[in-house]
């Protein structure tokens, strides 16, 4: 019993935390240690991606890595152990570390790690009491139903219409609900509950077990279509980082299509576009300007001394245009609380910025943008821009947004219609600065010419003001002067 309390007292384990506002898992990106690597109180140890963001995790203590409890692209729960340490390393023999070479997939810790008679459940339920039983192994259970699908979804293909065995979806329903209630996180139950399904009538294709809202969904729609996606979905599913032979060629042929999984900032992304698309009521209007004299500015400014050090280009004027309009008009700057009925007024700006990344579009914001200099402004921006093509946005920089800008002009587009980011109020897009024939002075002339497009919010923004919104910021890109005879 003493060495056993000696043992434990020598390791200490660092859990999944939640690194933003409240999400519930996190996908381990890379590893930066391994076991036996020595570790410092601060030391980052891995980058992990969340709905938002990518970000990395430093270590809390110091010691020797004793084991990766997870590798590379698994997916793990908020509050799940992910790495152990050694804090006294050289203290007497430790136990070996299980097998989890981070090449390889691998299991989740076994209930037996838990106290007698509790298993763990997903986040948000606590813990269950139950039988200290095990759960059967993924994949140890389900492999002769799994081939048996596989075989009848490679019959389907080949044309010789094989049904799936009717067997296979209630063993396997039975097999998850084996252990007592059905695996499923909040969203997911209340999904089968507005949908009137129950759960343990489920056949679940989610990590151990686990039902996902694809799987709520094929119970609920007519057999018949579903059956063939729904099988192959149990069959094999397609992730990159699945071994060759574990993908049949029947199920996805990666000469003809390429079938990658919707998750973290992309699914994000989704998720967030289509609330704000179906709940708040968009308007876009546009305008075309001459930004000629903002072009000189630019010019001007890349060469003054106060600006040394800084990216100057058109998005800071555009930026700082936009900045003056607020202030011109700040009823715009606001946000619409639904469940108090209210119009939220913001004596602030917190300026987003959306940037493409490999991952996917972000919107990290400049807190308090309103109250920066211009220089202050330029440095800002150039932070953001670098920091999110890095990867290394926290979620911290792309929350509380208030208005929003995005640069579809990088691109060469001359405009479009953004969706505005949930809870803000506006936004505005930036079209390709072009040289174009234009009226100035009474004559033709050359000159670089712009569209803006803004979209509002039309339950708290209305005509009048985003016209006005809009047309401040075209005067100013016109006539730059504006910045301080207005400012």
């Amino acid at each position: 019993m003493t060495t056993m309390t000696e043992t434990s007292a020598r390791f200490r384990e660092f859990k999944m935390p939640d690194v933003g506002e409240g999400l519930t898992e996190a996908e381990i990106l890379k590893w930066f240690v391994q076991p036996g690597d020595t570790v410092t109180d601060g030391q980052v140890v891995c980058e992990v991606e969340t709905a938002k963001a990518a970000v990395e995790l430093p270590i809390p203590f110091d010691g020797v890595v004793h084991e990766l409890r997870f590798p590379e692209g698994t997916t793990v729960d908020v509050g799940q152990v992910i790495i152990a340490i050694d804090v006294a390393p050289g203290s007497g023999d430790a136990p070996a570390p299980a097998a989890a070479p981070v090449q390889e997939p691998v299991e989740a810790p076994e209930a037996e790690a838990e106290p007698k008679g509790r298993t763990p459940v997903l986040v948000g339920y606590g813990v269950a009491e139950s039988s200290t039983k095990r759960r059967p192994r993924k994949g140890a259970a389900a492999a002769p139903e799994a081939a048996a699908v596989a075989a009848a979804v490679q019959a389907e293909l080949n044309g010789h219409g094989a049904p799936a065995p009717a067997p296979v979806a209630p063993a396997l329903a039975g097999a998850a609900a084996a252990g007592g209630r059905p695996l499923a996180k909040p969203p997911v139950r209340k999904l089968a509950k507005d949908l009137g399904i129950d759960l343990a009538t489920v056949v679940p294709t989610g990590k151990d077990g686990i039902i996902t809202r694809e799987d709520v969904h094929a119970a609920a729609a007519p057999a018949a279509p579903e059956a063939p996606a729904a099988v192959a979905a149990v069959a094999s599913p397609v992730v990159p980082e699945a071994p060759a032979a574990a993908v049949p060629a029947a199920v996805s042929d990666s000469a003809r299509e390429t079938r990658i999984p919707v998750k973290g900032v992309r699914k994000a992304i989704a998720q967030a576009m289509v609330g704000s698309a179906f709940t708040a009521p968009h308007v876009t209007e546009f305008v075309t300007v001459d930004v000629t004299r903002t072009m000189k500015l630019v010019a001007e400014l890349k060469e003054d001394k106060d600006m040394a050090g800084v990216r100057v280009n058109p998005l800071l004027i555009i930026a700082k245009a936009l900045l003056v309009a607020i202030k011109r008009n700040p009823e715009v700057n606001a946000a619409w609380d639904e469940a108090n009925q209210e119009i939220v007024q913001k004596h602030y700006v917190n300026l987003g910025i959306a940037a493409a990344t490999p991952r996917g579009l972000i919107v990290p914001n400049i807190k308090d943008a309103h109250d920066k200099t211009l220089p202050q402004l330029a440095e800002a921006l150039g932070e953001l821009v670098a920091t999110a093509r890095d990867g290394k946005t926290s979620p911290a920089a792309m929350a509380g947004g208030t208005v929003t800008i995005t640069n579809v002009g990088v691109f060469g587009v001359d405009t479009g219609t953004p969706i505005l980011n949930p809870g803000e109020s506006a936004i505005l897009a930036v079209g390709a600065i072009k040289l174009q024939p234009w009226v100035h002075k009474g004559k033709v002339k050359p000159r670089q010419v712009t569209t803006l497009a803004l979209s509002f919010d039309h339950r708290l923004v209305d005509g009048e003001l985003g016209s006005k919104v809009l047309a401040d910021v075209a005067a100013i890109l016109e006539q730059p002067k504006r910045l301080i005879t207005w400012a």
